[in-house]
């Protein structure tokens, strides 16, 4: 049974067309893609609800022990509870925002995220992800790029991402002060590798 058939990416391709009023139609069905149903969370699990938050709005997903990347949100596997967990997160031209970040509590095993021109990703979000403590102890690789909305005070909250190892940072206008912006998570995260390519 296909439980859904629109996929985000498709739709966020049908709004870059869009001009005048359907631009509320679609922050409106933006919206909804990520709207938190705790129910569902406390059904299947946190990986398996975030999986589906994280597909239906665009991005793709790697279980750990896996190499291949799901995107198809109707070709998630199934399987006892706890069996597939998220390992890896491909944001890349998603509509994921703020207002479905709890999806992210209680995944312990994500260690790479990857924000690549996500015109909702914000401060908040950053700030949100690096609350979480699970991925205070898992994540190891961030890449965030052309996303237009992060600034200098989004960054500095991934002091909190005590176990990050590598950190791209590319073509964010919002970054104004990058070097003392990069010196104080630097200074927070001795061991980890900044790359950047700032203007």
């Amino acid at each position: 049974m296909r439980l859904f058939t629109w996929s985000a990416r498709r739709i966020l391709s049908a709004h870059k067309q869009a001009s005048g009023g359907s631009r509320e139609i679609w922050g409106w069905l933006n919206a909804v893609f990520n709207k938190v149903d705790y129910e569902r969370i406390k059904a299947v699990g946190p990986d398996r609800a975030a999986s589906e938050w994280l597909l239906r709005c665009g991005a793709k997903v790697r279980f750990r022990g896996f190499d291949r990347w799901q995107h198809d949100y109707n070709g998630l596997p199934t399987g006892p509870l706890g069996r597939y967990r998220i390992e890896a997160i491909d944001a890349t031209e998603s509509c994921i925002m703020y207002r479905g970040f709890d999806h992210l509590e209680g995944l312990e095993h994500v260690e790479e995220i990857r924000f690549n021109k996500c015109i909702y990703i914000e401060d908040a979000c950053l700030e949100r992800l690096s609350q979480i403590k699970t991925l205070q102890d898992s994540l190891k690789n961030m890449t965030i790029v052309s996303c237009g909305n992060v600034t200098d005070k989004g960054i500095i909250t991934l002091h909190h991402l005590r176990n990050l190892e590598w950190l791209l940072l590319s073509d964010l206008p919002g970054v104004k002060d990058k070097d003392q912006t990069v010196d104080r998570v630097q200074t927070a995260l001795p061991r980890l590798t900044i790359e950047l390519d700032l203007a």
